[in-house]
């Protein structure tokens, strides 16, 4: 996780250095889902080639950075922009931070870039019926939400745009995110891998929800991807390092073992990021992003018109 006291961003913003895309031919920058805010924008970026029948299938990215900080353009895409050679769309989306907006504005704000890629799935070659999201840290906490609350009205804003089109995701991939945003402390004092600091005035978690975990129950609850598993969720894709010193390893597999217990077996793949921190390049390693694209082929090629690869 970047350094929260370091700003070289615009607003203050701390930004992590860019990926280089330039040698991506089929591009798309800084379109906007919404107008409420300048961060409401996303970058598409399309496979060189053909569009297949029926559109690329689509990654949803969201970018980490304790919700604060970090950008859709910075160098945490460069995993997962290696699918594009698999035959994935990318879409790497910004989201208000804290620092603009509290929870559940975050949420919102990817679910209405996911309805406006899906409204025009069409105009860019995508699939409409095999979107993916992708996040790392706090992006992975809204990914997993945004996988969690498929269908769940309560957890979006149609009133930002594209409401006759669905936010829902047929799979999630998460990278070392977190869930019990009140248990931080609790978790890390068992791994003894980092420091007890989430509980504080200030930390990312209380900047996210407006205060301190403790005195926002409701938020707590509503923010946990946990809260919201039915047997319909989609499958997810979970890496974590054991000794991770920022997101302790138990949110991950608590939240696996939850959808494994309530939307069945083969539902949840966690795989142990070992000799790995927080973030890393131990997790862009061929190895890793081929698993994660077996695992998107594995549930993305599923429908009729899909030739499983």
């Amino acid at each position: 996780m970047a350094d929260p006291h370091s700003p070289n961003g615009p607003k203050g913003i701390y930004v992590l250095p860019f990926a280089e895309t330039e040698h991506i031919k089929f591009r798309h920058l800084d379109l906007p889902y919404c107008e409420q805010s300048d961060f409401q924008k996303l970058d598409l970026y399309l496979p060189d080639g053909t569009t297949p029948d029926g559109g690329w299938p689509l990654i949803v990215f969201i970018h980490g950075g304790a919700w604060m900080q970090c950008d859709k353009r910075d160098i945490q895409i460069i995993g997962p922009l290696r699918l594009l050679e698999r035959g994935y769309a990318l879409a790497s989306v910004n989201y208000r931070l804290s620092s603009e907006a509290i929870f559940p504005a975050q949420i919102f704000d990817v679910k209405a870039a996911i309805r406006m890629l899906r409204a025009k799935a069409g105009s860019f070659g995508l699939d409409p019926d095999r979107f993916a999201v992708w996040g790392c840290s706090a992006g992975a906490h809204l990914a997993a939400l945004t996988g969690a609350t498929n269908d769940v009205a309560v957890m979006e804003d149609l009133h930002m745009g594209y409401e006759g089109s669905s936010s829902s995701v047929q799979a999630v991939v998460d990278f070392y995110g977190p869930t019990k945003l009140d248990q931080m402390d609790e978790f890390m004092t068992q791994t003894q891998a980092g420091d007890i600091d989430h509980m504080m005035d200030g930390s990312p978690e209380s900047r996210l929800l407006g205060g301190i975990p403790d005195s926002k129950p409701g938020h707590v609850i509503a923010a946990n991807p946990e809260t919201w598993i039915t047997p319909k969720c989609p499958p997810f894709f979970f890496a974590h390092a054991p000794k991770d010193p920022i997101v302790p390893v138990q949110h991950s597999v608590m939240l696996s073992q939850k959808i494994t217990a309530i939307a069945g077996e083969g539902q949840a793949r966690l795989v142990f990021v070992e000799n790995a921190g927080h973030a890393g390049p131990e997790f862009d390693v061929p190895e890793l992003l081929e698993a994660v694209g077996d695992f998107l082929d594995h549930h993305l090629c599923v429908l009729p018109h899909c030739i499983a690869v």
